[in-house]
């Protein structure tokens, strides 16, 4: 038998349930892992409330990836396979002690990771590696904005950015500013007048602006970018609580980062999804998923960057979990470890 947690509708953190079933066997071209951790990001946050753009119908297990021992192979998998350690981008799914994933979909993990470390930049870091270096690309000596530079992306944005020549300008509450600065960022407080400061510290402007957060902040997001500058959209956090259909948000922000393209001033604007061209181009997508996130987890194993585990809970404790995720009180990712 398996355990999972599973989020039956719009529910509460407490709503969650935890239950048994048959561990699954897996299919063609199909491995089960066996996991050790799993993370607790802002999707989950949102599918809770039914609000994730394209979330799956209700019930079904969270978890948006997870880092685990592949334990079964199935028909058309090299049976080699069995007993590596490897990092899963899911979607759904990871909140269990077992998955069925595709075995294209495999990332190996380095040697000596701890699997929680590991799990902070899977999602994380291929979310960071691929704003800052496939869609900002911000060179060496450049200078960023990281909005929540101690949260789960933001803090491996930050890390990441420091390790490639780049000054970063982080915002976070008055709690977080020291871990924002120990991060290597310049900390801004969001409740302040953030504009103002950016501007104070950077004059001319900064080459790029990373934003989950989106509504009216976004407008001065844009507005503080420099001559070629680049503003990368990736959430709509500002919109979360706001009853109505979930897809309305997320595509009123496109299409003003559309229209801001259409500007001569030499901006950019763009929406990032981690999944694009995943059903046009399964291949290609997988590919560069190994390789970004193959660069991450080397950096991670070298100590050029620090896994930021806010904390570890037990899978049954997923409902704590997600409370704590919520609180925006932490630094970094909490993890689940069943």
């Amino acid at each position: 038998m398996m355990t999972h947690v599973v989020l039956p509708g719009i529910v509460e953190p407490d709503g969650l349930l935890v239950q048994q079933r048959p561990t699954p066997t897996p299919g063609p071209n199909q491995v089960r892992v066996s996991v050790e951790a799993s993370g607790v990001s802002f999707a989950e946050q949102q599918m809770r409330r039914g609000k994730y753009y394209d979330q799956p119908p209700f019930p079904f297990t969270p978890g948006y990836d997870l880092v685990g021992t592949v334990a079964e192979t199935g028909p058309g998998v090299d049976p080699t396979q069995k007993g590596r350690r490897v990092a899963v981008l899911t979607k759904t799914g990871g909140w269990a002690t077992d998955a069925i994933v595709d075995a294209g979909d495999l990332v190996g993990v380095p040697a000596g990771i701890d699997p929680a470390d590991a799990e902070t930049v899977v999602v994380n870091g291929i979310t960071a590696w691929q704003m800052l270096h496939r869609r900002a690309r911000v060179r060496r000596g450049g200078t960023i904005l990281v909005h929540g530079a101690n949260g789960g992306v933001g803090s491996t944005l930050v890390q990441l950015a420091r390790h490639a020549g780049i000054r970063v300008l982080g915002t976070g509450s008055a709690r977080n500013q020291a871990a924002i600065e120990k991060l290597g960022a310049e900390p801004i407080d969001y409740r302040g007048d953030v504009p103002a400061r950016v501007r104070e510290l950077a004059p001319d402007g900064v080459d790029a602006v990373f934003d989950h957060v989106g509504g009216p902040g976004l407008t001065d997001s844009y507005r503080l970018l420099g001559r070629g500058g680049t503003l990368v959209s990736y959430g709509s956090a500002a919109t979360k609580n706001d009853p109505g259909n979930s897809q309305l948000p997320v595509l009123r922000l496109i299409a003003k980062l559309a229209w801001w393209n259409v500007l001569p001033n030499g901006h950019r604007a763009t929406f990032y999804n981690i999944w694009s061209g995943r059903r046009l181009r399964r291949a290609v997508f997988q590919a560069r998923l190994r390789e970004d996130l193959g660069q991450v987890l080397q950096l991670l194993a070298e100590g050029a960057i620090t896994a930021q585990v806010a904390a570890r809970l037990p899978l049954r404790n997923a409902a704590d979990a997600l409370k704590l995720a919520e609180s925006g009180t932490v630094t970094g990712k909490v993890v689940l470890v069943p």
